[in-house]
């Protein structure tokens, strides 16, 4: 008997929703039958009376239980039963497991493996122990025939803009899938609401693993479901995909209890909850287009008034310099008019210059964080206690207006666990401030590359900051409203807020590429080197291959606690990489491993010898071989799938030439009297002098 699905649909009585719901169901006869009063039978029987009582009972609304242990391999019984995670009602949970037992023994009569999906929980049993497969998701249900005319259990209207809306669901569901593997309750379980615009429906999602899953496993389980939600559900309004090991639900409605754990878009507007929702969304289109308008207005007139009262104060000042001065400030308007019309975001707020000034202490040496290429960077206190970090843009810089411009265009419209967050900008005169929230921990490098800092972080604080920059450019490259390219990953981009979650940061050399493009040329190459892949560096060819470079190359610094950048050499290789690869091919692998991560042993050793496997593949020459982030976040987010070999890095036969460094007798692979003046390549390869191109590091 082939493997039945049938669809069968009926209505929810309240509080949770008033609209059509619907339960699904799988016979699975390839696994063969029962007879009635057999022991396989009677197990079944012991399964369905303890599973709901076990799942309503528990703290995660989940059981999970094998019967018949001891008895014969063919009668013993296993089985699982999930209640949704917004449930509140154990008696409810323990009637939906009990109805859909029952109704699996209606329906499936004596078949050995059956599911059963409802709104409100998943039961599955069967004679073959899936329990032990935490990555089987089977039977995977799509609420959706593709070859039919009608959408049964969904809104089927096509959304306004197909490809926009999928892309704002993609960033729903990574959000989500975020929030329910790494940082739910044990329910492993997320809810969501994504307001975008008036002109786009308000989406609301759900997205819940069972919770025996590691944070990495559910993650991984959701990746499944992601590519699963772009083949079917391309452009609708509402859709869900079924698995017994996870699930993922999205409506332009709110069908579930509760407030929901996850808020993306405008988090002060509270959008109407149903889909008809046209009247309020035009009032607030009106309301946000005359508000942006008026403050445009009183801008343009006070940088008019300005003007003129410089002219009239200052003679000595050349016309060259005023000319300098309104365009700088036409451009700055240009940019914030741009993006207050476009995103009409509550979030970003205009602050005044007095109020950087007076939260910074006047920027004060003691509030200074750091300085990039652009400018300082300061911490500051808002009157109302609320802590920011103020990047003060140096004053008639032309890199410093066009970064300004593209931070503001950029990362003001990105919403992300792993993103720092742009909370604001000032514009005053030749004053271009940008305001981000506070992150405490400053930047990785600070740890990672610091003897004092580096034991702070071990494995598992480094593997959770790893994980997370790999979600947050998985989400730039394929999940945010456009795809975009960083080109300046490196550790010190990499920001830690309170908890040493990472955020990356830094987007002003950031690129949109269109839904088109899978690869751009530039004449100015900007970013740093030793993170550039090679056909950025050398020819100004960038695409996403660029950044999984450079997050390669961060990989491994995170892993040694060794930079690749600046003027280390290891051993006679100039690079890190030269040196990983020539370790990684005599399998030598645990001589890379930073010494404050302990001994080189176990399962933990194990899992940093597979990232560094990760990162090899990330930084192969050919930008071609190099994985995309979605296929990196798979590699770590699952210790069983077998991982390819890598390929050579490129330039790993640069090496420094006997007379050309002096290690000072310390021995040590990073030697301190390292002068690059001249290279030389091994393996029948004949000598090269080398010139380096100083390439102007944009921090």
């Amino acid at each position: 008997m082939s493997l039945l699905v049938v669809l069968f649909f009926f209505f929810l009585s309240p509080p949770l929703a008033a609209a059509a719901a619907y339960t699904e169901y799988s016979c699975n006869g390839t696994r063969g039958n029962f007879t009635e009063g057999s022991a396989f039978g009677l197990n079944l029987e012991l399964l369905a009376a303890e599973l709901p009582a076990n799942a309503s009972s528990s703290r995660s609304l989940f059981a999970s239980a094998a019967v018949g242990a001891a008895a014969a391999p063919e009668d013993r019984v296993f089985g699982l039963a999930l209640c949704r995670g917004d449930m509140r009602d154990a008696a409810a949970c323990a009637g939906c497991v009990s109805g859909a037992f029952q109704r699996l023994r209606a329906l499936c009569g004596r078949d050995r493996d059956a599911t059963y999906y409802h709104d409100l929980c998943v039961v599955r049993y069967s004679g073959d122990d899936f329990l032990s497969r935490p990555d089987d998701n089977s039977p995977v249900i799509n609420a959706l025939d593709a070859n039919a005319s009608t959408y049964y259990g969904w809104d089927g209207r096509n959304a306004t803009t197909r490809s926009f809306f999928l892309s704002l669901v993609g960033t729903l569901f990574g959000e989500m899938a975020m929030y329910g593997s790494y940082n739910s309750s044990a329910r492993r379980y997320a809810s969501a609401v994504m307001y975008v615009n008036p002109q786009l429906p308000t989406v609301y999602g759900l997205a819940q693993c069972t919770p025996d899953l590691s944070p990495a496993q559910c993650w991984h389980c959701f990746q499944g479901l992601q590519e699963q939600n772009r083949q079917w559900y391309d452009g609708r309004q509402g859709g869900r995909i079924l698995g017994v090991r996870c699930n993922f639900r999205y409506e332009s409605y709110q069908f579930y209890a509760g407030t929901p754990d996850v808020r993306i878009g405008l988090q002060d507007v509270a959008p109407s909850p149903t889909a008809n929702n046209g009247t309020n969304h035009r009032k607030t289109l009106v309301i946000v287009l005359s508000v942006s308008i008026t403050v445009f207005c009183f801008m343009l007139v006070g940088c008019l008034l300005l003007i003129k009262k410089l002219r009239k104060g200052d003679g000595r000042k050349s016309n060259r310099q005023l000319e300098a001065h309104s365009r700088n400030s036409s451009k700055t308007e240009e940019a914030l008019k741009l993006w207050r019309i476009e995103e009409s975001s509550t979030d970003f707020t205009l602050y005044d210059f007095s109020d950087l000034a007076a939260a910074t202490d006047n920027f004060s040496e003691d509030h200074r964080l750091g300085r990039g290429g652009f400018g300082p960077v300061y911490r500051g206190e808002l009157s109302d206690g609320a802590e920011i970090a103020v990047k003060r843009l140096a004053a008639q810089s032309g890199q410093g207006l066009k970064e300004f411009k593209n931070e503001i265009q950029l990362i003001a419209k990105l919403q992300h666990t792993n993103l720092v967050r742009l909370v604001g900008c000032c514009v005053q005169e030749e004053e271009k401030m940008l305001v981000y929230e506070y992150m405490p921990n400053r930047s990785l490098d600070f740890f990672i590359f610091d003897q004092e800092q580096g034991p702070l972080l071990d494995w598992k604080k480094r593997l959770h900051i790893i994980e997370g920059v790999a979600q947050g450019l998985l989400y730039l490259h394929k999940h945010s409203r456009v795809r975009i390219i960083h080109r300046d990953l490196k550790a010190s981009n990499i920001l830690l807020d309170k908890d040493l979650n990472p955020k990356i940061s830094d987007f002003g050399m950031a690129r949109i590429f269109g839904s088109n493009m899978t690869e751009a040329n530039t004449n100015r190459v900007v970013g740093t080197y030793g993170y550039m892949a090679p056909e950025y560096a050398s020819e100004g060819i960038f695409s996403v291959k660029s950044d999984v470079f450079s997050f390669g190359v961060l990989l491994l610094e995170i892993v040694s606690g060794k930079r690749n950048s600046g003027h280390q050499h290891y051993g006679e290789f100039v690079n890190l990489l030269g040196y990983v690869w020539q370790l990684w091919r005599e399998e030598r692998g645990c001589e890379l491993i930073d010494p404050t991560l302990g001994e080189c042993s176990g399962s933990e050793a194990a899992a940093i010898i597979r990232c560094v496997k990760v990162a090899l593949l990330c930084v192969q020459d050919n930008a071609t071989d190099r994985p995309t982030m979605t296929d990196v976040a798979a590699m770590l987010g699952s210790d069983g799938v077998p991982l390819p070999d890598p390929l050579p890095p490129p330039h790993y036969q640069l090496r420094v030439s006997g007379d050309d460094y002096d290690d000072g007798g310390r021995g040590s692979p990073a030697g301190g009297g390292f002068r690059p003046s001249r290279w030389r390549f091994t393996d029948s390869c004949s000598t090269n002098d080398v010139t380096i191109t100083t390439i102007e590091e944009g921090r």
